[in-house]
């Protein structure tokens, strides 16, 4: 019964429209959830391959927080551009986050099995985060930078850091990429 009611949440999450806000896969992470969906004892419920944001600086999560974002490299023009047409008394904050990964297990040999092929490529940051009707194993990255960027429309960095910024976040999101591809080799 039990292996049945697995096959058919993975039937039931894989045939569901995505509810995320990109309404899809980043690109960067694709080829890595349809390898892991492949496999019969695994499925995945949501992923992010990394981003860069700016967004509004408060501990409540809610619509319209994120102000600007991006799964790709940035520029220093992009950010500019952001900050040309903003006008707000919010407190900003610039984010880059690490890739993260959420796949369901059919037992929990399983999850163990596909979590240490994870710290042997180098996901420090990931474990099993639900025991419950689905054994979760989350892959969480590790590269990450979070600061103030702007308070009341007024920006509290040179353009010098700024450009720093973009580079430390493209550094990043590269090595962000390089880990979720060797997941995928040992998928």
């Amino acid at each position: 019964m039990a292996e049945y009611n697995f096959i058919q949440r993975k039937k039931d999450i894989l045939g569901k429209m995505d509810k995320s806000h990109e309404g899809g896969w980043d690109k960067n992470i694709l080829n890595l959830c349809n390898k892991i969906n492949k496999k019969e004892n695994y499925y995945t419920t949501s992923s992010c391959s990394g981003r860069s944001l700016i967004m509004v600086d408060q501990i409540k999560k809610g619509s319209g927080l994120f102000l600007w974002k991006s799964h790709e490299k940035i520029s220093l023009t992009e950010i500019n551009d952001f900050f040309k047409g903003f006008k707000g008394k919010e407190l900003l904050k610039f984010k880059c986050e690490p890739p993260i990964l959420h796949v369901v297990s059919k037992t929990l040999g399983d999850a163990r099995i596909i979590l240490e092929k994870g710290f042997k490529v180098g996901w420090k940051k990931s474990g099993i985060i639900s025991l419950g009707k689905n054994i979760v194993v989350e892959f969480h990255g590790s590269e990450k930078l979070e600061f103030p960027i702007c308070n009341k429309e007024r920006i509290l960095v040179s353009q010098d850091f700024l450009r720093l910024i973009v580079k430390k976040s493209n550094k990043k999101l590269e090595k962000s990429w390089k880990l979720i591809k060797k997941l995928e080799k040992v998928i």
